[in-house]
């Protein structure tokens, strides 16, 4: 697989990472055995960027990836985010924390879950509304001045969010969510601010939560303890408008004889050499399907089909529920 640049800090990657949340949380069933064997072949095909959070699980992400990072620390880039707020009972707040002494103590947990004496890169998971960006880059600055943390990150925030704490220490990577279904970063400013600057794109959730692999025709082909049951894309009237635009992007991968999934992740590859794709599997076989993709050659007339087929605007129904959209684009 080839390598990407993210930022000019000299943070360089593989074109695609492993998104790991689904190991521990939010996509039902979880089989650590498997998840463990997931990473490592990820690590034989190339793969160089693993991607976890406190927030999953919470912690029991991070924890599984030390396990299966434990003797191949050289080998790869390890991120982590924090901010969405965790008691001291292990408990999710509701709320986003950017405070500097939030910031201070979730560091040291967190380097010990994953068994590592450092971070290559560390994002703040949501902005925190009543923290000024440049107090919170501020104290992640200080977890780089200690040698704790290699390069920062923001996860869905602003333009003028991620220029404000660019000024005050420089961000390597932003990590939005940006796929065929989700393009809200082309026209919000975010994809020309981090350009402007230099700054590498992350993109997380490149499939769509699934979506666009074309195996989900219907709501019950979700396990019982799924998030997507309750994400409103998945949701009625919402799901059927959207299964037509999967319908689509099926008949162009038919076509060019590669699968869904395939082509949605030649898509985002081919938006730019500082975009990163991070799709999440916790399975060998969807990651050797998706790492597949990095040898797609998307031709001007593909991408011009795909844009006649998923313009920005065309899926039906929000990101998240409401109550968590509130924290987008901080």
């Amino acid at each position: 697989m080839n390598l990407r640049k993210l930022g000019s800090q000299g943070l360089t990657v593989s074109a695609q990472g492993l998104g790991c949340m689904g190991m521990t949380f939010a996509y039902g069933p979880v089989d650590d055995t498997e998840s463990i064997r997931t990473v490592h072949r990820a690590i034989e095909l190339g793969v160089t960027l693993f991607d976890t959070a406190d927030m999953y699980g919470p912690y029991e992400n991070e924890r599984l990836l030390g396990r299966a990072l434990k003797g191949r620390r050289d080998e790869v880039v390890v991120s982590s985010k924090v901010g969405n707020e965790i008691d001291d009972n292990g408990g999710f707040t509701g709320r986003v924390n950017g405070r500097p002494e939030y910031l201070r103590k979730s560091i040291d947990g967190t380097l010990d879950r994953l068994g590592v004496d450092h971070l290559d890169l560390y994002y703040l998971h949501r902005v925190d509304p009543d923290t000024p960006v440049e107090e919170t880059t501020g104290a992640l600055a200080e977890l780089v001045a200690a040698g704790k943390v290699r390069h920062l990150g923001l996860s869905e925030a602003s333009a003028e969010t991620i220029r404000r704490a660019h000024a005050v220490h420089p961000v390597s990577a932003v990590q939005t969510e940006y796929s065929l279904f989700t393009r809200d970063v082309e026209n919000d400013g975010v994809l020309k601010a981090v350009r402007e600057l230099g700054i590498g794109f992350v993109a997380y959730s490149p499939l769509g939560r699934g979506f666009l692999s074309g195996r989900i025709n219907s709501v019950d082909d979700l396990p019982e303890v799924d998030f997507r049951r309750i994400a409103p894309r998945f949701q009625g009237e919402n799901f059927d408008r959207n299964l037509q635009v999967v319908r689509k992007v099926k008949e162009l991968a038919a076509e060019k004889q590669i699968t869904p999934s395939q082509l949605a992740l030649a898509w985002v590859l081919a938006q730019g050499e500082d975009v990163v794709a991070l799709p999440g599997t916790k399975r060998r076989t969807y990651l050797e399907e998706n790492v597949a993709a990095s040898a797609v050659a998307l031709t001007a007339r593909d991408l011009a089909a795909l844009d006649a087929i998923a313009p920005h605007g065309i899926t039906a129904g929000d990101r998240y529920p409401a109550e968590q959209m509130v924290f987008l684009n901080g």
